[in-house]
């Protein structure tokens, strides 16, 4: 009698054998206890080096430099990134470093890899565990040599004394080093911007062999031995919860083991598991075909009277009145009352899902009382709160192991996938993979919240405006934690509401109620791609009107250029978290991308009309500034083609140009696709959309043709980058559709319109 053993071969051990070895190689076990060096017993390198002076930086005697990434990668480049800050301030050799990813543990800091804030905030932390370091070590070495330190260097992971010649590799430095006192901050001395050997300099990925040969671990590829595979069907509508259950079908599909019942949050929802019904098995395959069979009554509780397009009147009417004032400069009621001419134009954008290549799964194992949880995760430490709530446990019995992202956007902030896996793992007592389809992500996302924006102008002769009136209302973010939140909070209003940048003296923003009826969650720009579109676009309509070219236009109406001080208009400002006398608001720097942007893309060279046409935005997000010049190209049909985006930002000192560049070419594909094509829309509170089929986003025949990326060379510190390169595509996109067609489309998705 024949025995066959059935071994389960992943996709990616498939193509890591092939691409790797030319060979296929079969392995019992994908990912082994101490992968990444990430066992719940293994304490980073870097933490039990013989010289570790901080938590991200570790030296070992062979001379091989550990340093830590704190942060999540998930496509930005940042677990290369903040290392290679690290390493220059130290002078390591880079083939000597190596990069360690960190668990969620709040002796990092803030883990949250969300907000654009990576290197503006850790840029000066990471400088400074490299300066400590290679002060401490140039120290070891001058008294071992009898000599001052400053008579001693690094270089390329050595300390040299210049006089003599002597020098000392860091390995060999490494204990003396760590008997030496760590130095304060403020006594570091820091490399002129001459003496950088990293930073600024293009460099490849850390990770980019292993993930283009297949071997790299993202979520997906995480096996534990014992593992069951669950999918969940969530209630349709949010807050709904299981009536009856019939799982006969489902029991008999072979693979499937059980199914178990999920309890629909208690409000507040924030990153709470929806509820539900898993289906438990020995495979993906197992769980998603015993799903399909499984018959589930709801009750759907009060969200059922939510549908899109009324929902959207309603919020049309809501800034046609009067709302809460969040800005106040001048007065602007006076201003309208002289019944000079007087510009208005209404606004809306629908509900968007963040659709990252990978959808949600988490893998988690309970062993006595504590959890182990692997995940693709933009926020380690908010996995071990929600896992630690959501099976009763301390957070210090949560142990978050972050693997690389297939993209994230904003969603995997969010742990409510990791904490389904945690209570299902309890309940089973053995490890279990939880996997999201792609319908479970676009259904049960943290969803863009949709928006209505109103503005209203009045202009003198030459059309320039002497008042503006902007109002807003959306579902705010804010109802995560709070079922009563109806406005938007602190930096929602601070995206591109209150903060209009332009010389006008009598402004006022204004924010308007709304109920959220979905999850709500920041995505990539959050409120800046509701707020810029609109403010953007009614700039250009201001420049049509006054038949005035609208990059002239612009340059008018940002004036000479200053520095804005909201404090007095606008008391909620927040500007992203950041120091404002660190990070102004400075509209010389938008006047500079706005014209840089101009001169790249040859505006005014070409009439537009006759199907092509360009269009420009500059907006400030995340303490960056950002131009975008869109063509396009639209055919009798209604089809939209783009040539062209030229994208050009000032985001202060530039790390990696590389990783940089990449982020603002994915902004013209994300802005792009999510202008023409993007729009979720509900009907009796459940999602609509279900796929690609029917969410579209940009593909190879529909992204632009070529994006260049300008950068403004800086001595200001590092801002966002991740996200403030959507904002003005969106705009750009809409104002070069006029130029084309003569037809302004004040919504999304913008292709819709034309057809």
């Amino acid at each position: 009698m024949n025995v066959v053993e059935h071994v389960s071969v992943s996709r990616r051990q498939f193509l890591g054998g092939l691409l790797s070895t030319g060979a296929f190689v079969i392995a019992a076990r994908v990912v082994p206890a101490s992968a990444w060096g990430q066992d719940p017993t293994v304490t980073a390198r870097a933490a039990t080096a013989a010289f570790h002076p901080g938590v991200y930086l570790g030296i070992e005697p062979d001379g091989t430099v550990f340093i830590i990434a704190h942060r999540s990668e998930m496509g930005t480049g940042i677990r290369t990134t903040l290392p290679m800050v690290a390493a220059d301030e130290l002078d390591a050799d880079w083939s000597r470093v190596r990069i360690e990813q960190a668990i969620g543990d709040p002796k990092y800091g803030d883990q949250n890899t969300d907000g654009s804030r990576s290197m503006r905030d850790f840029y000066q932390v990471f400088r400074v565990a490299g300066a400590t370091a290679r002060t401490m070590l140039v120290s070891a070495a001058a008294a071992q040599w009898g000599v001052p330190a400053s008579a001693c260097v690094a270089a390329n992971h050595e300390v040299v004394h210049e006089a003599s010649g002597r020098r000392l590799g860091y390995g060999a430095l490494a204990s003396a080093a760590a008997a030496i006192d760590v130095p304060k901050p403020e006594a570091l001395t820091f490399k002129p911007r001459s003496a950088w050997k990293y930073v600024g300099k293009m460099h490849p990925a850390y990770d980019l062999q292993p993930i283009v040969s297949g071997s790299a671990m993202f979520g997906h590829d995480v096996v534990r031995d014992g593992m069951v595979y669950a999918s969940v069907e969530h209630p349709p509508v949010l807050g709904g919860k299981v009536r009856a259950v019939e799982d006969k079908d489902t029991l008999a599909v072979r693979g499937v083991q059980q199914t178990v019942a999920l309890d629909t949050f208690e409000l507040p929802y924030r990153y709470k598991p929806l509820g539900g019904v898993a289906v438990i098995g020995a495979s993906t395959w197992a769980v998603l075909q015993g799903r399909r069979k499984l018959k589930v009554a709801w009750e759907d509780g009060p969200h059922t009277g939510f549908t899109s397009a009324p929902f959207a009147e309603q919020l049309a009417q809501t800034v046609s009145q009067p709302c809460k004032v969040m800005r106040d400069l001048g007065d602007v009621d006076a201003e309208f009352a002289k019944g000079g001419r007087i510009v208005e134009a209404l606004y809306s954008t629908p509900m968007a899902a963040h659709a990252p290549m990978e959808p949600p799964v988490a893998v988690a194992e309970w062993v006595n009382g504590k959890v182990t949880v692997w995940a693709p995760t933009q926020n380690p430490q908010a996995v071990q709160d929600t896992v630690a709530q959501a099976v009763g446990i301390d957070k210090k019995d949560v142990t978050c192991h972050v693997t690389l992202l297939g993209g994230g956007f904003g969603r995997k902030s969010k742990p409510d996938y990791c904490a389904e896996a945690a209570v299902l793992s309890k309940r089973l007592g053995k490890p279990v993979k939880v996997i999201w389809t792609r319908e479970d992500d676009l259904k049960f996302d943290y969803f863009h919240t949709t928006a209505a924006v109103y503005h209203k102008a009045a202009v003198d002769a030459r059309g320039r405006p002497t008042a503006w009136l902007t109002r807003s209302a959306f579902p705010p973010l804010g109802g995560m934690s709070d079922p009563t939140a109806r406005f938007a909070g602190r930096g929602e209003i601070s995206q591109g509401l209150v903060d209009l940048p332009f010389d006008v003296p009598n402004i006022r923003a204004e924010n308007g109620p709304a109920e959220g009826h979905v999850r709500i969650g920041w995505f990539r720009a959050v409120a800046n791609n509701q707020h810029a579109f609109a403010l953007h676009s009614f700039a250009d309509e201001l420049a049509h009107a006054a038949s005035r070219d609208p990059l002239e236009f612009l340059l008018d109406l940002l004036g000479p250029g200053r520095i804005l001080d909201l404090s007095t208009q606008a008391p909620m400002y927040g500007n992203y978290g950041a120091n404002v006398a660190v990070h102004p608001v400075d509209t010389r720097r938008l006047r500079r991308v706005l014209e840089t942007a101009a001169e790249r893309g040859g505006w005014g060279k070409r009439k537009p009309g006759k199907g092509w046409g360009a269009g420009i935005a500059a907006h400030r997000s995340f303490n960056s500034y950002v131009a975008s010049l869109v063509e396009v190209e639209v055919d009798d049909k209604g089809g939209v083609r783009i040539p062209r985006v030229e994208m050009v930002a000032d985001a202060g000192v530039i790390v990696n140009p590389d990783r940089v560049r990449a982020q603002f070419e994915s902004a013209a594909v994300m802005g792009t696709g999510l202008a023409l094509y993007g729009q979720i829309t509900a009907a009796a509170g459940r999602i609509i959309q279900s796929n690609f089929h029917d969410f579209q986003v940009a593909r190879m025949n529909t992204a632009p043709v070529q994006t260049n990326v300008t950068f403004i060379e800086s001595e200001a510190p590092p801002t966002g980058i991740g996200e403030p390169g959507t904002p003005p595509v969106l705009a750009a996109v809409a104002n070069a559709v006029f130029a084309a067609t003569g037809k302004r489309v004040r919504t999304w998705p913008i292709a819709k319109a034309l057809t």
